[in-house]
C-alpha cells in the first residue's frame, strides 16, 4: 500500500497544499510550529476518520476559514483508491471512498492501515491506564472490525449504566441488568481478544527493544483486567449500590490496564528518558511488523522527530531496523536538515524532501 498524491485545504495552518510522494521515504523539513506535524496528522486523519491530537473536528479547521479538505490518492492491492473528507463548520464530516460516501465512518476503519511515533505516545506511560487501553483497541480495530463493534457498543451500554447511576429517579433494576447484560456480553468479546493480541504482540516487542537497546535490558508489558478468573456480571450486580454513590461504573473492561515494565518495575518509575523513548518506539514498531503480518503488506509508517534524546546506537539501530525490506513507504519529519542527511545516508536509500515553512509546503 502506498499514498501517491494529498491534497489540502484549511487544514490547521495548510491553507492549500498539492503533494506528490515517493513511494519509499519522504522527508519534511522545518523549524517547530510550521506545520510539519500537521501535515502527518492530515495523512493520520485519513486512515482514521479523525484527528490525532484534535478530539473536535472543526478545531482542525483553518482559523477564518469555513471548511477544511483532505483528498488522498492510494494504490491498494495494485489498486486506486480515493479518500476524501470535507467538513464546514458546524456540520458533520463526510467521508468518501471513490466517491461513495460511507454509511458509518467505523466500516473505514482498517483499510489503510498506518502507524504514527510521535512525541505524543509518551502518555502512554506517564498517563493513565485510558491511554494504554487506547493503544490496545486501536492496534486490534485496525484488523478485526468486529472487536471495533463490539467496543462501540459496550461504550455505548456503559454511557447508559452510568446515566442510570446518576438519574436522581428510582431506576428500575430491570434497565440495569439490561445494561449489564450488554456490557458483560461484549466486554467478554473485548477481553479474549485483548489476551489473544498481546500473547503474540508482547514477543515481537521484545525482541524490537532488545535490538535497540544491545539486549541489556528486560521489558515486558502484563495485561491485568477485572475479567480474569471473575463473574463480571455478578460483579456489577454487588457494586451497583456503591457505584450509584460514586456516579460511574467501577466495574469492566474499560477499567482494564496494561502494566509497562523495565527489569520488572513500572517503567514510569524507573526510566530513562532514553529508556523511555527506546520502549515507545519499539512499541510502535512491534505494532507495525504485527499489523503486516494480519494484513501481508506494509502499512504507512510515519515518524515524527522521534530521534531526539536518543544516544547514536540506539539511532542507528532504529535506522537499520527501518530501512529493511520489511518497511513500504515512510514518512519523517525532522527539524534539523543537516541530521536529517545524515539519517538518509545511514538508510542508503534515495528520498523526496520537503521544506515546510508557516504551513507553506515546498518540494526541493
Amino acid at each position: 500500500m502506498r499514498l501517491n498524491s494529498l491534497s489540502i485545504l484549511n487544514y490547521k495552518n495548510i491553507s492549500e497544499a498539492e503533494l506528490n510522494f515517493s513511494p519509499k521515504i519522504n522527508c519534511f523539513i522545518g523549524d517547530n510550529g510550521m506545520g510539519k506535524t500537521n501535515l502527518l496528522d492530515a495523512i493520520y486523519f485519513l486512515s482514521f476518520c479523525k484527528s490525532h491530537s484534535n478530539a473536535v473536528d472543526s478545531q482542525n479547521i483553518l482559523h477564518d476559514a469555513d471548511f477544511f479538505l483532505l483528498q488522498g490518492q492510494y494504490v491498494l492491492d495494485e489498486n486506486m483508491e480515493e479518500i476524501y473528507c470535507g467538513m464546514k463548520r458546524k456540520q458533520k464530516k463526510q467521508f468518501k471512498r471513490n466517491k461513495k460516501e460511507y454509511e458509518r465512518l467505523s466500516d473505514h476503519i482498517g483499510l489503510l492501515p498506518l502507524v504514527l511515533v510521535s512525541p505524543d505516545d509518551s502518555v502512554l506511560i506517564s498517563e493513565g491506564s485510558e491511554e494504554r487501553r487506547k493503544f490496545m483497541d486501536g492496534v486490534i480495530s485496525q484488523f478485526d472490525n468486529t472487536y471495533l463493534q463490539n467496543l462501540i457498543q459496550y461504550n455505548n451500554a456503559l454511557r447508559q449504566r452510568n446515566a442510570l447511576l446518576k438519574s436522581e429517579n428510582q431506576v428500575d433494576i430491570s434497565l440495569f441488568e439490561i445494561w449489564e447484560d450488554q456490557m458483560a456480553l461484549h466486554g467478554s468479546y473485548i477481553y479474549e481478544q485483548r489476551k489473544n493480541f498481546l500473547n503474540e504482540f508482547v514477543p515481537i516487542f521484545q525482541e524490537i527493544y532488545t535490538k535497540i537497546s544491545g539486549g541489556h535490558e528486560l521489558i515486558s508489558l502484563i495485561y491485568q483486567s477485572q475479567h480474569d478468573n471473575h463473574d463480571i456480571k455478578a460483579r456489577m450486580s454487588e457494586t451497583r449500590e456503591r457505584d450509584r454513590i460514586l456516579g460511574y461504573s467501577t466495574q469492566g473492561i474499560h477499567k482494564d490496564e496494561l502494566e509497562m515494565l523495565l527489569d520488572e518495575y513500572p517503567i514510569k518509575r524507573v526510566g530513562s528518558q532514553g529508556q523511555n523513548k527506546t520502549y515507545l518506539i519499539s512499541l510502535k514498531l512491534a505494532q507495525f511488523n504485527f499489523l503486516k503480518r494480519e494484513y501481508n503488506f506494509s502499512p504507512l509508517l510515519l515518524l515524527d522527530d522521534i530521534f531526539d534524546k536518543l544516544d547514536s546506537k540506539r539511532v542507528k539501530e532504529i535506522i537499520q531496523l527501518v530501512s529493511s525490506e520489511t518497511f513500504g513507504q515512510i514518512f519523517i519529519t525532522d527539524t534539523n536538515r543537516e541530521h536529517l542527511d545524515k539519517l538518509l545516508l545511514q538508510l542508503g536509500q534515495d528520498a523526496t524532501i520537503f521544506t515546510v515553512q508557516n504551513g507553506e509546503i515546498s518540494q526541493q
